[in-house]
């Protein structure tokens, strides 16, 4: 009866041990309701929303592809993700700024993965100097249109919003300009990316995709000309840097590409920062050296990429290219041809000579060719953006197959 009565204590002792040991480990996971990590969609999504920042969604059929927009900061993209509410979150976004609400009066680095400004940035025609000024970051300043003032909402659903503004800006030259903005951004499906691409994307493949479609109208009262200076529509893609983040971008394999490419906006680059190819260019994109790319539309191929060896995210932007078209020139100084300028550019973002950082983040960034629009006419300009998620041989093939890059030469 002893050893029965033994063996029936030493069994609640185990089940007791084994009972706790449970609860333990649910102790380890975090509740129900509880706040989404950093880094993930679902935490960029209540931050802004916590800043009483009002945002539209776009989202697929089953909510893992979802595109996050802002109406106050002129209908950019704030973030996306491939993989629902807990995936990674794409944009950068400038906590630390929006949190203070602060208005900053030169130029407010929110954040965002694509957002819509006008060029050109330097020289003579520059919306961004007034005339007299030097052309260093202390008198650079950032129109209100494209940076303090919000957007009016045209329309919205799941799948597309529209956006519109309206402004009277002067360049460098003293010119002015009277324009209305459209903005339009549709969410695509992993068909529509394909076709956009030109290769299957497979199933192991997460995705998210869209396209904005940007429209400006000549509401003034004369036609713009090429010798008072012309505007572009320029979209920059603000992205998360690590030290293992890689821009990539193939272009026409001319015997004088190299010409073609500027590398000099602030300065020479490191040759351990940019690698030239034959037919591709390898930028490293870090956060912590400020330099810039760009590429002429006689050498420039419509897509871009960049590639985070630390998540394997691939992400694309596919810009229209116009050979012969005009380009408007953003170089910081007077320019001896303002219309020679790039249609895709790179921007890595680093400590600035007079102190301090915008960010950190990098930029993939595309132009529209320079709109000599008469007055009353409108001139347009489309872009896709793309990420795509994946383990790394799935991506080094479909890399290879898009780009005719070897992720694994890239990432030596």
């Amino acid at each position: 009866m002893n050893r029965i009565l033994q063996q029936i204590y030493w069994l609640h002792i185990l089940i007791f041990t084994v009972s706790c040991s449970n609860d333990s480990t649910q102790k380890i996971h975090p509740p129900a309701g509880a706040s989404p990590s950093k880094g993930t969609y679902a935490y960029d999504l209540a931050f802004l929303k916590g800043q009483n920042e009002s945002v539209i969604e776009l989202y697929n059929d089953d909510s893992t592809a979802k595109v996050l927009l802002s109406p106050a900061w002129q209908g950019r993209v704030m973030t996306s993700t491939a993989t629902g509410d807990s995936g990674t979150s794409f944009g950068w976004i400038n906590y630390d700024l929006l949190s203070s609400k602060e208005k900053k009066t030169q130029f407010n680095p929110v954040g965002g993965e694509e957002r819509f400004w006008i060029g050109p940035e330097g020289g003579q025609y520059s919306f961004y100097f007034k005339k007299g000024d030097s052309f260093n970051i202390s008198t650079w300043q950032v129109p209100a249109i494209i940076d303090t003032i919000a957007y009016q909402v045209m329309e919205s659903n799941r799948s597309q919003a529209v956006f519109a503004g309206k402004a009277t800006i002067s360049n460098y030259s003293g010119n002015s300009f009277d324009f209305a903005i459209e903005r339009k951004v549709i969410l695509l499906n992993r068909e529509v990316l394909a076709q956009q691409l030109g290769v299957t994307v497979d199933k192991d493949i997460q995705s998210v995709a869209y396209e904005t479609v940007n429209k400006i109208t000549n509401t003034g009262d004369a036609d713009w000309a090429r010798e008072k200076g012309l505007l572009s529509i320029w979209l920059l893609g603000m992205f998360t840097p690590t030290p293992q983040t890689v821009v990539i971008i193939p272009f026409q394999p001319l015997a004088n590409a190299s010409s073609f490419i500027s590398d000099n906006y602030f300065g020479s680059i490191p040759s351990e920062r940019l690698q030239v190819k034959d037919s591709v260019l390898y930028f490293t994109c870090d956060g912590k050296y400020r330099s810039k790319i760009g590429l002429s539309p006689m050498i420039a191929k419509p897509i871009a990429a960049s590639y985070d060896f630390a998540k394997n995210v691939l992400t694309l932007v596919l810009p229209e290219v116009h050979r012969d078209a005009p380009y408007v020139n953003s170089k910081w100084e007077i320019q001896s041809d303002p219309y020679k300028g790039d249609v895709i550019n790179s921007y890595n973002d680093g400590p600035l000579a007079e102190g301090g950082q915008l960010g950190p983040f990098y930029e993939i960034e595309s132009s529209s060719p320079a709109l000599e629009l008469k007055k009353g006419m409108s001139g347009s300009y489309r872009q896709v953006t793309c990420h795509l998620q994946a383990d790394y041989l799935t991506l080094k093939k479909f890399t290879l197959e898009l780009l005719k890059v070897n992720l694994d030469e890239c990432k030596r």
